[in-house]
Order: C-alpha cells, then sequence, then structure tokens
C-alpha cells in the first residue's frame, strides 16, 4: 500500500497506461507485480537502447567506431539514417543554438512530478524542435500517434517550462528501422492542442488521486470493460479474471501451482 500523501513520479509510459487501463497501472506502478520479460520483445528493447546510447555518445562528442563496428544492423541504422537525415549529424549551428541530447525536464503538477526525457533537444532563439528515435520496423498510423501521450506530453512540458510561443514547438520522430529507408513523423503545436492536453492530463491526475484513495481502503483501481477485448494478452488476465477458460486450464497444466507466472507483454 501507498503511504499519502506523497509525489509520485510519472512519465508518458505510466499515462498511457493509465489511459488505457487503470487495473493495469496497479499492477504495474503501484504493486510493481513485474513478471519475466519476453525474450524476443528483450531483444528489440536491447537493440532500441544500444541505439539511443550511440547517439548519445556521437552528440556528446564521443567516439563510436568501435561500438559500430560491433554490431552490423547498428552500423546499417547509422549510415541510413545520416544519408536521410544529413542536418541531425552535421548541424549548422552557433553559439545561439542550444543542443542536448537525453534531455531531461520535469512539471509539478499537485503531488505528481511529471517528467520527460528528448532524445534529442535542439533549440535557438525561436523555435525549440523535440526529436526522438524509434527503432520499431512499423511507424503506427499518424493519428494514433498524435493522440499518444508521449507526444502530447513532451510538447506541453517544453510549452510550460520555456518561454517560447507553442507554435515555435514541434517534435519529430524518426523510424530508423523502417523497411526501406528511415522515416519521419513530425508534429507542430498551438493553443488550442496545449489547452486540449492540459484539460485531459487533469482530469486523468485528478482521477488517479481518487483512485488511490480507493486504493489504500482496499478499493483495486477500476478495470476497462471486456467488450474491449484487449485483455486475453495481457500478463494480468488471469489476476484481473479476464482470460477464457481454455487459457486458465492451460496454465493451471503448465504452470500449477504458480498462476501468476505469465510471460511479460509489452507494454
Amino acid at each position: 500500500m501507498l503511504p499519502a500523501p506523497q509525489i509520485l513520479r510519472l512519465s508518458q509510459g505510466h499515462l498511457n497506461l493509465l489511459a488505457t487501463c487503470p487495473r493495469k497501472f496497479q499492477h504495474s506502478y503501484l504493486e510493481q507485480l513485474n513478471t519475466p520479460p519476453d525474450p524476443k520483445h528483450e531483444k528489440y528493447q536491447i537493440l532500441g537502447s544500444r541505439f539511443h546510447l550511440l547517439m548519445q555518445q556521437r552528440e556528446m562528442g564521443l567516439a563510436i567506431d568501435n561500438l559500430l563496428k560491433a554490431d552490423s544492423q547498428l552500423q546499417n541504422w547509422m549510415t541510413d539514417f545520416s544519408k536521410i537525415a544529413p542536418e541531425i549529424f552535421t548541424p549548422d549551428i552557433d553559439d545561439l543554438t542550444f543542443r542536448e541530447s537525453e534531455h531531461y525536464r520535469t512539471l509539478q503538477i499537485g503531488d505528481y512530478l511529471i517528467t520527460v526525457i528528448y532524445d534529442l533537444l535542439i533549440a535557438d532563439q525561436n523555435k525549440a524542435q523535440i526529436l526522438d528515435w524509434k527503432t520499431y520496423p512499423q511507424p503506427p498510423k499518424r493519428e494514433n500517434l498524435a493522440q499518444n501521450w508521449q507526444t502530447r506530453l513532451y510538447m506541453y512540458v517544453l510549452g510550460e517550462t520555456s518561454q517560447y510561443l507553442l507554435e515555435n514547438i514541434s517534435m519529430t520522430y524518426w523510424f530508423v528501422q523502417s523497411k526501406e529507408q528511415a522515416k519521419n513523423i513530425k508534429f507542430s503545436y498551438d493553443q488550442e492542442q496545449h489547452q486540449k492536453t492540459s484539460q485531459d492530463l487533469n482530469q486523468l491526475l485528478n482521477n488517479l488521486t481518487q483512485w488511490i484513495k480507493d486504493y489504500q481502503h482496499q478499493i483495486p483501481l477500476p478495470q476497462i470493460t471486456a467488450s474491449q477485448k484487449i485483455c486475453e494478452p495481457c500478463q494480468y488476465a488471469v489476476r484481473c479474471q479476464r482470460q477464457n477458460i481454455t487459457e486458465v486450464q492451460e496454465d493451471i497444466n503448465q504452470q500449477f501451482p504458480n498462476l501468476e507466472n505469465i510471460a511479460e507483454v509489452s507494454l
């Protein structure tokens, strides 16, 4: 159980999880019920982390040649990416341009500390650009990415913690493992988006505040409706009594007596 009150640190991943399924947020974040990661997902996660590290080291001026030679896949990604986006690798900057990889910002809202980490922030006197690297092969639909809390929160926090006009803030996702060549999806920003994000964020946090109060009195966070049909692949499906009878019986046969030792699915 959580002591009250305390400051909770929330990232875009937490907000996406909370918006998708509050009960899954409870199990993953409040109760820390971690299950073993899926080996395939873990492999891609490690590869993505290595690419982010390479981009960070390159931005800091550190040598990366030996690291690239040790991994041909990363080397191919970097080569293709540098060809399609040379402005990122050989920037034309002056003393008035700010560039920082893994740029960290926070925004406190009530009892919540909202945190963001930009893969790369490029800013001058007039405009600020947030860049984010993605290493999965298939970019999501633009409309889905626009509604993702990463897109919304990253630009919102920069708008709240800087003096930039909202119209001069942008965010670009680079998908470096696309089948043909690296692709990007860019989002601009404005006052209307900022107000909508503020309303939605505060509503979500207000809901969370009440849910945590209830949770401290043994009332679990809400479940999504079963009709949404996203529960069965979830690692908490059995705990939430949302797994069908056949799957439950298979789990009993394979894993008895530990029914909760289920492979983790990506959040």
